[in-house]
Protein backbone atom coordinates (compact mmCIF):
# COMPACT_ATOMS: atom_id res chain seq x y z
CA UNK A 1 0.00 0.00 0.00
CA UNK A 2 1.70 3.15 -1.30
CA UNK A 3 0.55 6.26 0.75
CA UNK A 4 -0.87 9.54 -0.50
CA UNK A 5 1.46 12.29 -2.31
CA UNK A 6 2.35 15.02 0.00
CA UNK A 7 0.15 18.00 -1.72
CA UNK A 8 0.71 21.96 -1.56
CA UNK A 9 -2.46 23.45 -0.58
CA UNK A 10 -2.67 27.68 -1.84
CA UNK A 11 -4.23 29.45 1.64
CA UNK A 12 -5.23 32.19 -0.76
CA UNK A 13 -9.15 31.87 0.62
CA UNK A 14 -8.39 31.92 4.06
CA UNK A 15 -5.72 35.01 3.62
CA UNK A 16 -7.81 36.86 1.96
CA UNK A 17 -10.50 36.20 4.52
CA UNK A 18 -7.89 37.56 7.50
CA UNK A 19 -7.55 40.96 5.14
CA UNK A 20 -10.97 41.42 4.39
CA UNK A 21 -9.96 41.57 1.08
CA UNK A 22 -12.18 40.34 -2.10
CA UNK A 23 -10.49 38.49 -5.38
CA UNK A 24 -11.71 41.16 -7.33
CA UNK A 25 -9.52 43.77 -5.25
CA UNK A 26 -6.68 41.41 -4.43
CA UNK A 27 -6.78 41.11 -8.54
CA UNK A 28 -6.77 44.96 -9.07
CA UNK A 29 -3.73 45.36 -6.71
CA UNK A 30 -1.51 42.56 -8.54
CA UNK A 31 -2.63 43.04 -11.92
CA UNK A 32 -3.51 39.33 -12.07
CA UNK A 33 -6.95 38.46 -13.69
CA UNK A 34 -9.59 37.19 -11.48
CA UNK A 35 -9.69 33.81 -13.32
CA UNK A 36 -5.96 33.08 -13.04
CA UNK A 37 -6.21 34.60 -9.06
CA UNK A 38 -9.05 31.80 -8.79
CA UNK A 39 -7.12 28.50 -10.37
CA UNK A 40 -4.59 29.43 -7.71
CA UNK A 41 -7.13 29.70 -5.01
CA UNK A 42 -9.21 26.64 -6.08
CA UNK A 43 -5.45 24.63 -6.04
CA UNK A 44 -5.99 23.94 -9.77
CA UNK A 45 -2.60 25.82 -10.75
CA UNK A 46 0.09 23.79 -11.77
CA UNK A 47 3.18 26.40 -10.75
CA UNK A 48 3.51 29.81 -9.33
CA UNK A 49 6.10 32.30 -10.33
CA UNK A 50 8.13 33.63 -7.71
CA UNK A 51 7.19 36.94 -9.27
CA UNK A 52 3.61 36.65 -8.48
CA UNK A 53 4.33 35.12 -5.28
CA UNK A 54 5.88 38.52 -4.53
CA UNK A 55 2.76 40.80 -5.71
CA UNK A 56 0.89 38.49 -3.93
CA UNK A 57 3.05 38.97 -0.45
CA UNK A 58 3.37 42.62 -1.02
CA UNK A 59 -0.50 43.43 -1.36
CA UNK A 60 -1.32 41.07 1.59
CA UNK A 61 1.18 41.99 3.33
CA UNK A 62 2.01 38.64 3.97
CA UNK A 63 5.09 36.28 3.69
CA UNK A 64 5.32 33.20 1.01
CA UNK A 65 4.81 30.77 4.31
CA UNK A 66 1.27 32.15 5.11
CA UNK A 67 -0.20 31.75 1.07
CA UNK A 68 1.73 28.13 0.70
CA UNK A 69 0.84 24.72 3.26
CA UNK A 70 2.55 21.48 3.14
CA UNK A 71 0.59 18.73 3.69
Amino acid sequence: MTSPEPVIRVRLDEVLKERGMTLTELSGAVEITVVNLSILKNGHARAVRFSTLARLCEALGCQPGDLLRYE
